[in-house]
């Protein structure tokens, strides 16, 4: 029985009335990114849109390689979304956070559904909804953490001249920046568990529960997942970090950045 108190076109529409707010804030602010909250605002309305209807097509035919095709076109756009906002990374780098985030993605997704639920990969009822949890933190982790490397790099470019003029090694230099980053994509991740169950209610747990699920079953299900996201985003980012800044120098040691 769906327990779900459905919310209606008109009142569904009401709730864009508070993007206002935040556009008069932004403005009182100073902050001109009125209309990049506009466009944030239709495009995820409609990405959400088309893929409530996606889904509701894959959960009534069920095929193998449509559910492929899904999860790697979800892959493939956090790839864009990271690469988009992390410019000026060579192709090495490039290469590997591709890499870095599909290998730990589908090995934790693969993991949870089939080791933790028991069931099958190719179940899109769980197979979806846990891929774009497990994707969408990888790609804010790696966003975050590549982003807080390379601007430590430029920050500290004279001081790395420097310490290159008296014989340090490019590794030398950067591991310390490379440790630093992965600790400040971590820290958004472990800040939440910390507030769990206190402060807030996560998506997944209230989900169940609005749907008229049993809270036990969706406190279990809320820890394994959040445990879930939190190896994915530390391994996502170590490999990604860990492999990419050594294209960042030649066998020579010289900087090729």
């Amino acid at each position: 029985m769906d327990n779900v108190v459905k919310i209606s076109i008109i009142n569904f529409f009401i709730i864009y009335l508070l993007l206002i707010v935040v556009g008069v804030i932004m403005k009182i602010s100073k902050i001109n990114q009125s209309k990049l909250l506009i466009i944030a605002s239709i495009r995820m309305t409609l990405q959400l849109v088309i893929a409530g209807y996606i889904l509701i097509y894959l959960l009534d035919n069920p095929s193998p390689i449509l559910i492929i095709a899904y999860v790697l076109l979800m892959s493939i756009f956090a790839i864009h979304r990271i690469l988009s906002v992390n410019k000026g990374l060579n192709k090495k780098f490039k290469l590997i956070i591709a890499i870095s985030i599909i290998a730990s993605s589908i090995s934790i997704i693969t993991f949870f559904i089939c080791v933790i639920i028991n069931q099958s990969i190719f179940n899109p009822q769980y197979t979806i909804p846990i891929s774009g949890m497990i994707l969408g933190n990888a790609m804010t982790g790696i966003s975050l953490g590549v982003r807080s490397f390379m601007a430590k790099i430029k920050d500290s470019q004279l001081q790395i001249e420097v310490l290159l003029n008296q014989g340090a090694l490019p590794k030398n230099i950067l591991l310390p920046m490379v440790n630093t980053s992965i600790e400040t994509a971590l820290l958004p991740t472990i800040n939440s568990m910390l507030g769990m169950g206190i402060v807030s209610l996560p998506g997944m747990m209230t989900g169940q529960i609005l749907a008229g699920g049993s809270p036990s079953t969706a406190i279990f299900y809320q820890i394994t997942i959040t445990i879930c996201i939190s190896t994915v985003v530390c391994l996502s980012v170590f490999l990604s970090l860990y492999l990419g800044y050594k294209t960042l120098y030649n066998k020579e040691n010289q900087f090729i950045i």
